[in-house]
Parts: C-alpha cells; sequence; structure tokens
C-alpha cells in the first residue's frame, strides 16, 4: 500500500533525473522559469522582516523657485 502512494513521486523524480541528464538546457529553463514567480512573491515580505524601506521616489519635475519671476530678455525672446 505504501508503495503505491510513493510511486508516482518516484516515477516523476526518476523522469526529472533523466530529463536533466539527457537535456539539460530544457530542464533548467523549466525550473528557471518555475521558480522565478516563487522568488517575485516570496522575497518582497522577506526584504520587508529584514528591515529594508524602499527609497524616495525620484523628482519628476524641476522645483520652482518661492520668488517672482523676472521677464526674459534678449536672445530674441520677442523683443
Amino acid at each position: 500500500m505504501a508503495s503505491s502512494i510513493v510511486s508516482p513521486f518516484r516515477n516523476t523524480y526518476r523522469y526529472l533525473q533523466r530529463q536533466a541528464h539527457e537535456s539539460p538546457v530544457l530542464f533548467y529553463s523549466v525550473v528557471m522559469g518555475l521558480v522565478g514567480p516563487v522568488l517575485a512573491f516570496g522575497v518582497p515580505p522577506i526584504r520587508e522582516r529584514m528591515g529594508y524601506r524602499p527609497p524616495e521616489p525620484i523628482p519628476t519635475t524641476y522645483p520652482i523657485p518661492k520668488r517672482p519671476r523676472r521677464p526674459l530678455q534678449g536672445y530674441e525672446d520677442g523683443e
């Protein structure tokens, strides 16, 4: 009875072992493709628990000075 429960896992392990030996490029490509989403959802919570804080966002506009603007003169500005 116990062997009938473990048999599919044993067969799967043998198949994966054979694929890793006969076509390693495809095997490891699939492994990396499956690990990527796991890391995408697993790493951010771990980073937060370790004290990581995201940096301040990069400014998207130039700060305007807090003074009256002087009119432009010269260099063909309409005069």
